[in-house]
């Protein structure tokens, strides 16, 4: 896949992944700007910041303006906060593209914080917490980077906590996104059926006005554990949810792509190690599977189940022992070339669309 990176003097970053035949077009604004960038008086600022640039716009001043034009080309838009970057994107047929471009740069570049919005949106933003507490199997992922970073910014969640959430001012937001979305820390990637020139003059017209401030840096993560550690959350369900995983090492790390074949044998798919042991022979399990999680100096590896609360131990002894064999036992060339193999057939299927060219880690992950 034919991909070319455009640096800006600015420090402003383009991606274009021209997709031939393709009758769809994304657009992708990132940010370097999550809850690792934030301190412990502003934990989920990014976070709110996100659901306020959809809130009006100096061009578009009511969300409605936004949502509406976005809804009558039939977009699929959104945007996402995760720990080390945020994100916007839209994705609309080719014919669009100029419309859904100049949408997500308003949105980016104009955000109006109108009091009133922010004052609503807080109580959105509460209920959407309230939401992943209710499912444990994502809530679990949060819980496990507090057990592993603790009190840290790579170990606080990204939503933030309820307490700052109803107190953050229309100023902290201002500070924060002056400080934070500015053109060294921004990656635009364009993906689809697009023409690569044209798209890129385009960018560079409707992000002229980008702030060409200082980058913001990020906290260093500590790593500190001498021993196993373990946190535990009572909720009534039906289910207990585990997360049993250790640490392991960055994304630039040449080790990664080992890592992701091991994951891979570990709990890639329905025939993966942990889902064959655990709900085939065990039948302990609906959903189990292992992945690594890698940010930009930091990471850790995991495995993953939801089971019946009476085998939990039963189910953890056997997620350590498919640990252990990957010591005692060489895998196979059979094994490897499989793992190998899905690995390649699910990157091929998630090219297939504008919006997964967009999102693909390596083209925009920061230089």
């Amino acid at each position: 896949m034919k991909y070319t990176k455009t640096v800006l003097d600015n420090g402003l970053r383009i991606i274009t992944v021209p997709q031939p035949g393709n009758l769809a077009a994304t657009i992708l604004v990132l940010v370097e700007a999550g809850s690792e960038y934030e301190t412990k008086e502003i934990n989920g600022l990014s976070h709110f910041l996100e659901h306020l640039c959809f809130k009006g716009t100096k061009k578009r001043p009511k969300a409605i303006d936004i949502s509406k034009e976005l809804d009558s080309i039939g977009a699929a838009y959104n945007a996402f906060t995760a720990h080390e970057l945020t994100g916007y994107f839209a994705k609309a047929d080719k014919k669009h593209f100029d419309r859904i471009l100049d949408i997500v740069s308003d949105m980016y570049l104009n955000p109006i914080f109108d009091p009133a919005e922010i004052e609503k949106e807080r109580g959105v933003i509460i209920e959407e917490m309230n939401m992943e507490e209710d499912i444990p199997m994502k809530k679990i992922h949060d819980l496990f980077t507090e057990l592993l970073y603790g009190d840290q910014p790579a170990g606080w969640d990204v939503a933030g906590r309820k307490e700052i959430i109803r107190n953050l001012k229309r100023e902290d937001f201002i500070k924060y996104r002056d400080e934070n979305y500015v053109a060294s820390s921004t990656v635009i990637v364009a993906a689809g059926a697009i023409e690569e020139s044209k798209t890129i003059d385009l960018i560079k017209s409707a992000f002229a006005g980008i702030p060409a401030g200082p980058k913001a840096n990020k906290s260093k993560i500590e790593e500190k554990q001498d021993k196993p550690n373990i946190l535990l959350r009572f909720k009534e369900t039906d289910q207990t949810h585990l997360l049993l995983g250790f640490r392991t090492f960055d994304f630039l790390d040449p080790r990664r792509y080992t890592l992701m074949v091991l994951a891979d044998i570990l709990g890639g798919g329905m025939s993966s190690r942990l889902f064959q042991k655990i709900r085939g022979e065990m039948g302990a399990a609906y959903y189990v599977g292992a992945d690594p999680i890698l940010y930009i100096d930091h990471g850790y590896l995991n495995a993953r189940a939801g089971v019946d609360g009476r085998r939990t131990n039963e189910v953890i002894q056997a997620i350590l022992g498919e640990y252990r064999r990957f010591i005692s036992e060489p895998v196979s060339e059979g094994e490897l070339q499989h793992a190998k193999d899905h690995l390649v057939g699910n990157l091929m299927l998630n090219l297939e669309t504008s919006d997964a060219l967009a999102t693909q880690p390596s083209y925009h992950r920061p230089s």
